[in-house]
């Protein structure tokens, strides 16, 4: 495995991280407990020691998760990564959604990060996840109803108080990451990259490259639509978010395919899997620190920690970035 510093900290990821939310089932048609504690724990075997979590993931099934899985680990050899600002219990804030919970009644999501609701939040998780501290606390989504230097003394203070090592912030653009700076150091945004989603290089990832800060990328397989085993007509449990995105229907999914085919030699030349061949891809990508890799068990989460030993050379690199040129959806 692979490890990288993130910003100008003294913490270090996995380049492999292994992302949480699908453990909690929320969002994608159910979880099975055993699974996920077991692939959280088949990825620690093989170098990934970085989680990253959240508590609305299953409204705290998905943190309870994790800190069965990482009980009886060693502490200080473990990272444990979740956020605050997203509340299922609390109407206050801007509301961001109507969902269901994995048992199917309705809820209503807010993006809420005010500073008592903040210290409260952190209490929740270091009992939830069974520890007492946590290494990177971050912002899930801007909140607009609550000013970010409240928001980011009330983790500053966390810090003080040794329940959080590091800040960083969730899905803020560069003026936001500046804002949020002016009162805490920040080290890293975390925010969606994907082979088909790729924004963030436009303004984000110069941003970021400037200033010292790590990007955590997320949803790097586009939620499992790069590692080619979703062709169109693929049939989506009950309650799983992908059924109605569009990176999802038999268009964009035969163009995906289509581009997979191509680079797919390669990853049979080199022994490895599609999968495996687009996250290395993924960190490889200038400004990018870590990926975050999901796994709904442990044969799956052991093919993504054996991403981190595929090699790619410049010249391999820069024909699947060619290829990519013609794939838009």
């Amino acid at each position: 495995m692979e490890y990288r510093k993130i910003g100008n900290s003294d913490l270090e990821l996995s380049i492999v991280t292994f992302g949480s939310w699908a453990a909690g089932g929320w969002m994608w048609g159910g979880t099975e407990r055993k699974d996920a504690v077991e692939a959280i724990r088949a990825s620690y075997d093989l170098g990934v020691t970085s989680i990253d979590t959240a508590p609305v993931y299953g409204q705290g099934l998905s943190e309870e998760i994790v800190g069965e899985a990482i009980k009886g680990l060693p502490r200080d050899k473990v990272q444990i990564l979740t956020k605050y600002g997203m509340r299922w219990d609390l109407a206050k804030g801007s509301f961001a959604m109507k969902s269901k919970n994995n048992a199917g009644q309705e809820i209503e999501i807010y993006k809420y990060a005010g500073r008592e609701s903040i210290i409260k939040e952190c209490e929740d998780s270091l009992r939830r996840l069974g520890t007492d501290y946590i290494d990177l606390y971050q912002i899930h989504w801007p909140d607009e109803t609550t000013p970010v230097t409240e928001s980011m003394e009330a983790v500053q203070r966390l810090i003080k108080d040794g329940k959080v090592r590091h800040a960083g912030v969730c899905n803020y653009n560069e003026d936001q990451m500046k804002e949020a700076e002016s009162s805490i150091d920040l080290v890293s945004n975390q925010v969606p990259y994907s082979m088909v989603n790729r924004h963030i290089e436009e303004v984000v990832i110069p941003y970021c490259l400037a200033n010292n800060k790590s990007i955590l990328a997320y949803s790097p397989l586009e939620r499992g639509l790069l590692t080619g085993k979703m062709k169109p007509g693929y049939q989506f449990s009950e309650g799983d978010h992908r059924a109605a995105h569009r990176y999802f229907n038999g268009n964009s999914m035969q163009r995906v395919n289509a581009f997979l085919d191509k680079v797919k030699p390669l990853a049979d030349e080199k022994g490895v899997t599609l999968s495996q061949l687009v996250l290395r891809w993924t960190v490889e990508k200038p400004g990018i620190t870590i990926a975050l890799v999901g796994a709904r068990n442990a044969e799956q989460a052991v093919q993504n920690a054996r991403a981190a030993s595929v090699k790619l050379s410049a010249d391999e690199l820069s024909f699947i970035s060619r290829e990519l040129e013609d794939l838009k959806i």
